[in-house]
């Protein structure tokens, strides 16, 4: 149980973000974030018929494509 109640205390640390969030944080169109989602480059949970982004994913992908402009 005690491996249960760390995994809890992770799970409510994660902020969820929603697709227009996240496309203000990234500056793009939701589109361009919708794209990022299906294609798996973006990680994503569904709830219900909408998406939520962890923010640690948004910045894990920018921090990505900043290495490889870089």
């Amino acid at each position: 149980m005690a491996g249960s109640q760390s995994s809890d205390g992770r799970l409510s640390d994660v902020r969820f973000l929603t697709v227009a969030e996240v496309a203000a944080v990234m500056r793009v169109s939701k589109m361009t974030v919708y794209r990022l989602v299906h294609s798996g480059e973006l990680t994503a949970v569904r709830v219900g018929r909408s998406f939520r982004v962890p923010e640690h994913a948004v910045h894990d992908y920018l921090r990505g494509a900043f290495q490889e402009t870089a």
